[in-house]
Protein backbone atom coordinates (compact mmCIF):
# COMPACT_ATOMS: atom_id res chain seq x y z
CA UNK A 1 0.00 0.00 0.00
CA UNK A 2 2.02 3.15 -1.06
CA UNK A 3 0.16 5.11 1.73
CA UNK A 4 -0.52 4.69 5.59
CA UNK A 5 -2.77 6.25 8.15
CA UNK A 6 -0.57 7.67 10.95
CA UNK A 7 -3.82 8.39 12.99
CA UNK A 8 -7.05 9.66 12.34
CA UNK A 9 -9.30 11.97 14.88
CA UNK A 10 -12.69 13.09 15.38
CA UNK A 11 -13.77 9.39 14.03
CA UNK A 12 -11.94 9.50 11.01
CA UNK A 13 -13.06 12.66 9.51
CA UNK A 14 -9.25 14.20 10.24
CA UNK A 15 -6.62 11.61 9.21
CA UNK A 16 -2.82 12.17 9.35
CA UNK A 17 -1.81 9.55 6.36
CA UNK A 18 2.44 9.02 5.54
CA UNK A 19 3.41 7.69 1.92
CA UNK A 20 5.55 4.86 0.84
CA UNK A 21 9.17 6.74 -0.12
CA UNK A 22 10.92 4.64 -2.88
CA UNK A 23 14.59 5.63 -2.00
CA UNK A 24 17.57 4.82 -4.61
CA UNK A 25 20.74 6.26 -5.62
CA UNK A 26 19.56 9.36 -7.29
CA UNK A 27 17.12 10.40 -4.34
CA UNK A 28 13.75 9.41 -3.26
CA UNK A 29 10.03 9.02 -5.30
CA UNK A 30 6.91 9.06 -3.45
CA UNK A 31 3.39 9.07 -4.48
CA UNK A 32 1.69 12.17 -3.11
CA UNK A 33 -1.56 11.04 -3.75
CA UNK A 34 -3.99 8.25 -5.72
CA UNK A 35 -7.15 8.34 -5.83
CA UNK A 36 -7.77 4.64 -5.35
CA UNK A 37 -5.30 4.54 -2.60
CA UNK A 38 -7.06 6.93 -0.77
CA UNK A 39 -10.45 5.69 -1.86
CA UNK A 40 -8.88 2.34 0.08
CA UNK A 41 -8.10 4.31 3.14
CA UNK A 42 -11.98 5.89 3.13
CA UNK A 43 -11.62 9.30 1.14
CA UNK A 44 -13.66 9.39 -1.24
CA UNK A 45 -13.70 13.03 -2.09
CA UNK A 46 -12.46 14.10 -5.92
CA UNK A 47 -10.19 17.00 -5.18
CA UNK A 48 -10.90 19.31 -7.93
CA UNK A 49 -8.90 22.51 -7.13
CA UNK A 50 -5.00 22.50 -6.29
CA UNK A 51 -3.76 25.20 -3.89
CA UNK A 52 -0.06 26.17 -3.02
CA UNK A 53 1.04 29.01 -0.53
CA UNK A 54 4.56 30.25 -0.08
CA UNK A 55 4.85 31.58 3.57
CA UNK A 56 7.62 32.91 5.48
CA UNK A 57 8.40 32.31 9.85
CA UNK A 58 5.55 33.43 11.94
CA UNK A 59 2.99 33.17 9.62
CA UNK A 60 -0.53 32.05 10.73
CA UNK A 61 -2.96 31.29 7.82
CA UNK A 62 -6.34 30.51 9.55
CA UNK A 63 -8.76 29.29 10.76
CA UNK A 64 -10.85 28.78 7.16
CA UNK A 65 -13.45 27.15 5.53
CA UNK A 66 -16.62 27.61 2.94
CA UNK A 67 -19.59 26.85 3.97
CA UNK A 68 -21.11 27.04 0.32
CA UNK A 69 -19.92 24.52 -1.36
CA UNK A 70 -17.75 22.98 1.40
CA UNK A 71 -14.73 21.68 1.00
CA UNK A 72 -12.30 18.78 2.27
CA UNK A 73 -8.65 19.65 1.96
CA UNK A 74 -5.63 17.42 1.96
CA UNK A 75 -2.57 19.11 2.93
CA UNK A 76 0.99 18.82 3.30
CA UNK A 77 4.13 20.82 3.33
CA UNK A 78 7.07 20.81 0.05
CA UNK A 79 9.69 22.28 2.14
CA UNK A 80 10.05 23.90 5.13
CA UNK A 81 7.85 23.01 8.79
CA UNK A 82 4.25 23.84 9.37
CA UNK A 83 2.20 23.39 12.74
CA UNK A 84 -1.18 22.71 11.05
CA UNK A 85 -5.02 22.47 12.97
CA UNK A 86 -7.87 20.94 12.09
CA UNK A 87 -11.16 22.66 14.04
CA UNK A 88 -14.66 20.96 14.22
CA UNK A 89 -17.22 24.00 13.32
CA UNK A 90 -19.86 21.39 12.95
CA UNK A 91 -23.30 22.83 14.16
CA UNK A 92 -24.28 20.17 16.34
CA UNK A 93 -21.42 18.03 16.87
CA UNK A 94 -20.11 16.27 19.98
CA UNK A 95 -16.90 17.41 19.48
CA UNK A 96 -17.67 20.67 18.53
CA UNK A 97 -14.71 23.23 19.03
CA UNK A 98 -12.21 20.41 19.43
CA UNK A 99 -8.66 20.85 17.52
CA UNK A 100 -6.11 18.23 16.00
CA UNK A 101 -2.90 19.82 15.67
CA UNK A 102 0.38 18.49 14.38
CA UNK A 103 3.64 19.26 12.49
CA UNK A 104 4.01 18.84 9.10
CA UNK A 105 7.16 19.28 7.13
CA UNK A 106 8.98 18.32 3.71
CA UNK A 107 10.88 16.18 5.98
CA UNK A 108 8.75 14.01 7.47
CA UNK A 109 6.28 13.71 4.59
CA UNK A 110 2.76 13.61 6.45
CA UNK A 111 -0.38 14.58 4.83
CA UNK A 112 -3.33 16.16 6.97
CA UNK A 113 -6.51 15.78 5.28
CA UNK A 114 -9.58 17.02 7.27
CA UNK A 115 -13.76 16.47 5.50
CA UNK A 116 -15.82 19.52 4.88
CA UNK A 117 -17.13 20.88 8.45
CA UNK A 118 -13.50 21.15 9.81
CA UNK A 119 -12.13 25.07 9.75
CA UNK A 120 -8.48 24.88 8.49
CA UNK A 121 -5.25 27.01 9.61
CA UNK A 122 -1.52 26.34 9.97
CA UNK A 123 1.66 27.99 11.42
CA UNK A 124 5.45 28.47 10.09
CA UNK A 125 7.81 27.23 11.78
CA UNK A 126 11.07 27.16 9.64
CA UNK A 127 12.28 30.46 7.66
CA UNK A 128 10.06 29.82 4.81
CA UNK A 129 7.34 27.30 4.00
CA UNK A 130 5.28 25.84 0.91
CA UNK A 131 2.00 24.60 1.99
CA UNK A 132 0.19 21.49 -0.97
CA UNK A 133 -3.64 21.74 -0.68
CA UNK A 134 -5.97 19.78 -2.93
CA UNK A 135 -9.57 20.74 -1.95
CA UNK A 136 -12.77 19.06 -3.07
CA UNK A 137 -14.78 21.94 -3.98
CA UNK A 138 -13.60 24.71 -6.02
CA UNK A 139 -12.90 28.55 -3.67
CA UNK A 140 -15.92 30.58 -3.31
CA UNK A 141 -15.38 34.35 -1.74
CA UNK A 142 -18.49 34.51 -1.04
CA UNK A 143 -18.84 32.02 1.95
CA UNK A 144 -15.19 31.74 2.98
CA UNK A 145 -15.34 32.29 6.68
CA UNK A 146 -12.14 32.68 8.69
CA UNK A 147 -12.40 31.68 12.83
CA UNK A 148 -10.41 33.65 15.04
CA UNK A 149 -6.94 31.50 15.69
CA UNK A 150 -6.99 32.59 19.02
CA UNK A 151 -10.19 32.05 20.07
CA UNK A 152 -10.93 31.04 23.78
CA UNK A 153 -13.87 28.30 22.89
CA UNK A 154 -11.34 27.00 20.74
CA UNK A 155 -8.33 27.02 22.97
CA UNK A 156 -5.86 26.37 20.37
CA UNK A 157 -2.43 25.51 21.90
CA UNK A 158 -0.50 27.45 19.14
CA UNK A 159 3.91 27.28 18.74
CA UNK A 160 3.59 31.06 18.37
CA UNK A 161 2.17 33.73 20.19
CA UNK A 162 2.41 36.74 18.22
CA UNK A 163 1.79 35.34 14.70
CA UNK A 164 1.87 37.29 11.19
CA UNK A 165 -1.70 37.46 10.04
CA UNK A 166 -3.62 38.89 7.27
CA UNK A 167 -6.54 41.63 7.81
CA UNK A 168 -8.71 39.03 7.16
CA UNK A 169 -7.53 36.86 9.88
CA UNK A 170 -6.94 39.46 12.10
CA UNK A 171 -10.49 40.42 12.44
CA UNK A 172 -12.24 36.97 12.22
CA UNK A 173 -15.46 36.06 13.75
CA UNK A 174 -15.51 33.60 16.96
CA UNK A 175 -16.82 30.28 16.86
CA UNK A 176 -20.46 31.29 18.48
CA UNK A 177 -20.63 34.35 15.97
CA UNK A 178 -20.05 30.98 12.92
CA UNK A 179 -22.63 29.36 14.75
CA UNK A 180 -25.38 31.99 15.22
CA UNK A 181 -24.96 32.67 11.38
CA UNK A 182 -26.89 31.27 8.52
CA UNK A 183 -24.25 29.17 7.12
CA UNK A 184 -23.47 27.35 10.15
CA UNK A 185 -26.31 25.15 9.28
CA UNK A 186 -24.85 24.38 5.53
CA UNK A 187 -22.26 22.84 7.82
CA UNK A 188 -24.53 20.81 10.52
CA UNK A 189 -23.42 17.79 12.26
CA UNK A 190 -26.17 15.85 11.08
CA UNK A 191 -25.44 16.70 7.50
CA UNK A 192 -22.51 15.30 7.21
CA UNK A 193 -23.13 11.86 9.58
CA UNK A 194 -24.11 10.18 6.37
CA UNK A 195 -21.06 11.32 4.14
Amino acid sequence: MPFQIESEHFDGEVKVIVPQVFPDHRGWFIEAYRRDSFAALGILDEFVQHNQSYSVRGVLRGLHFQWDRPMAKLMRVISGRVFTVAVDIRKGSPTLGQWFGCEVSAENRRQVYATAGFARGFCVLSEAAEVHYLCSAVYNPAAEVSVRWDDPAIGIVWPVSEPILSRKDAEAMTLDMWLASEGADHLAYEANKTR
